[in-house]
């Protein structure tokens, strides 16, 4: 059976901040929404997956070795495999997020992710 979504309020039903709920998955993909605001996290790389950061609402600043990239409501950036990177978020911001399955866990999410 097919499921539609619509981001925005997925991301509107969720109340807390910093809880991951999954919506989908696609091809060993894991396709999750997330509410943040004033944090960031340590420097981190994924090696074995890129990862997909869709801002819903809000912005964020990715930074990386190079320096910071702003991503704004209705951008995204996909962090490449063994890329180093963490966010900095400062303002309520609301993403999806695509990762590998098992790519995201308590270590490199900020301790939340279920």
């Amino acid at each position: 059976m097919l499921k539609k979504i619509n981001l925005k309020e997925a991301a509107d039903s969720i109340n807390d901040l910093y809880i991951y709920e999954k919506i989908g998955r696609l091809n060993g993909n894991v396709l999750s929404i997330v509410n943040v605001e004033n944090r960031t996290l340590d420097f981190h790389t994924h090696e074995q997956s890129d990862e997909l950061f869709y801002v819903i609402e809000g912005g964020f600043q990715l930074e990386t070795d190079e320096g910071l990239t702003r991503v704004n409501a209705g951008e995204l950036i996909i962090v490449p495999k063994g890329k180093r990177h963490r966010p900095v978020v400062r303002e309520l911001s609301r993403f999806l997020m695509i990762e590998l399955e098992g790519t995201l866990n308590k270590e490199n999410s900020g301790d939340k992710y279920n």
